[in-house]
């Protein structure tokens, strides 16, 4: 990571728990940077290993499926065992040839979560992350993070790892290892190690298909690999997740756990930190940017596309220094939003047209510097002979568009709105945010059937919570089938 530029900004981790949903936002300058949520009923299953039972082969595909015990089975391409003997150097038969049989049980971790009608993408290299370490029980190579710049650094690292480790497993060195010392690290090897005997003896003695380790929770995984020493804060409005992440605080760095604060009793912590009009701004098409210039953002089933358009910038010199002035803020922001969307697969973006060769590799360098911040694995690919930009980054898990929203019963399923559960989440949040800042009051809720749908499922298990009674709520369906059509009324008595 470029470290000129992380030293200005300003890093606060907050996070929204409740029975139904966890979010946590990385804050850069009080901009959202990172959103991950996970709803209750549909929690990731990436990291999970499982033990696998074959059952199809594709040939023609240099695929497998794979059961795993889950509704779908798992995708796996054969192309991985291949790549796993050149590294063990063990000896395959050729793909073509396939080096499987239907009924063959392996070791396989989920890569990338099921989604829509495809089952989840599984893997034979096994990666195991901690704090500092990633272990790659499969390998015997020794990595370094590209952000840890310093060769005196990464000379240090890499010889903790190659003299101290207790067995030949492969290692990543992960940016927050920068500074630590050999004990700390050392000991998280060993700790890692421990876990990967664990998984092997569970595979031992397992019979396919089996769950035979989890990965950690959302919250567990958010402190894990947002947690550094340049973070200054990390907010929660739950107590039980309170202690839980001042627990995990004080493993990472003991003394760390006066970062974490609780702001309880506060359901709506993120509108009042000005975080959910942030989210609601990064699932709009149009994003624009301060110069009035704005970028379009448009997913498609093959890649997703980005366009760059002046708008209301009409700039202060001449065509070409507004146009790459222009281009090079935009490059900025759209580093920033393919975080914050989490956007994946092939990204083609469509600049303002540049005539001078230099002014266009100023956009591609700027874009590449802004992406230095981008924690998952992407590659800004040039300019093509159009124009046009091609980026590839890694895709895990549902973006923030598909954990949030669903194709639109309204317009033929061709636009995309907020789920039910969303907007029935947006409503909890207001309404006790409401209530217990000023007591008790009767509420009219008005939305859609199946935001309501949702709410009367919660309710009582909210009156319960807190100490309220369902008859203080008059719940009314709206005609309309539009999800974020709703309407809250505070009644006095």
């Amino acid at each position: 990571m470029n470290e000129n530029v992380e030293t200005r900004i300003e890093k606060h981790i907050v996070i929204d728990v409740n029975p139904y949903r966890t979010r946590v936002v990385l804050l850069e300058n009080g901009r959202a940077a990172e959103i991950y949520s996970e709803q209750m009923n549909r929690v990731s299953l990436v990291g999970n290993i499982f033990r696998g039972r074959v059952k199809s082969i594709l040939p023609g595909m240099a695929a497998a499926f794979i059961d795993i015990g889950e509704e779908k089975n798992a995708f796996f391409s054969i192309t991985d065992l291949v790549r796993h003997a050149e590294a063990t150097g063990e000896d395959l038969p050729r793909v073509s040839q396939a080096p499987l049989t239907v009924g063959q049980e392996l070791m396989v971790q989920i890569i990338k979560d099921a989604y829509g009608t495809k089952g989840a993408r599984v893997s034979t290299q096994i990666s195991l992350s901690g704090h500092l370490l990633v272990l790659f029980p499969t390998e015997k190579m020794i990595g370094i993070s590209r952000n840890i710049s310093d060769e005196d650094e990464r000379e240090r690292l890499k010889s903790i790892i190659t003299n101290g480790r207790s067995e030949e497993l492969g290692v990543i060195i992960r940016t927050a290892a920068e500074g630590r010392s050999e004990e700390d690290i050392l000991s998280e090897f060993n700790d890692l190690a421990k876990k990967w005997h664990g998984i092997s003896k569970a595979y031992r003695c397992a019979v396919a298909p089996k769950l035979i380790h989890s990965e950690f929770n959302l919250l567990e995984r958010a402190m894990r690999d947002l947690f550094r020493p340049d973070v200054s804060k990390v907010t929660v409005n739950d107590r039980e997740c309170y202690e839980l992440l001042c627990s995990i605080a004080e493993g990472i760095e003991p003394g760390s756990s006066n970062r974490v604060s609780l702001a309880e009793n506060e359901p709506a912590l993120f509108d009042v930190l000005g975080i959910e009009k942030q989210i609601d701004e990064a699932l709009a098409r149009k994003v624009w940017l301060k110069s009035g210039a704005y970028i379009v953002i448009d997913p498609t089933e093959a890649l997703v596309s980005i366009d760059v358009n002046s708008g209301k910038n009409i700039g202060r010199t001449n065509l070409q220094q507004t146009a790459l002035a222009t281009n090079c803020e935009a490059a900025k922001e759209i580093a920033r939003q393919l975080r914050l969307r989490d956007i994946g697969g092939i990204i083609i973006i469509d600049f303002i047209d540049l005539e001078n060769k230099e002014d266009r590799s100023t956009v591609v360098r700027t874009l590449r510097e802004a992406m230095k911040l981008d924690r998952t694995t992407a590659v800004v690919h040039g300019m093509t002979s159009l124009g046009l930009v091609e980026v590839t980054r890694k895709k895990l898990r549902e973006n923030l568009h598909a954990s949030l929203q669903i194709d639109c019963p309204c317009c033929s399923f061709s636009g995309r709105v907020l789920s039910p559960e969303t907007v029935a989440l947006k409503i909890r949040s207001q309404v006790l945010s409401r209530i217990l800042r000023d007591g008790k009051s009767r509420v009219s809720i008005s939305a859609s059937p199946a935001v309501m749908r949702v709410i009367k499922h919660h309710l009582r298990k909210e009156c319960s919570r807190y100490g309220l009674s369902e008859s203080d709520f008059i719940l009314t369906e709206k005609g309309s089938d539009r999800t974020e059509d709703f309407e809250i009324r505070y009644l006095s008595d």
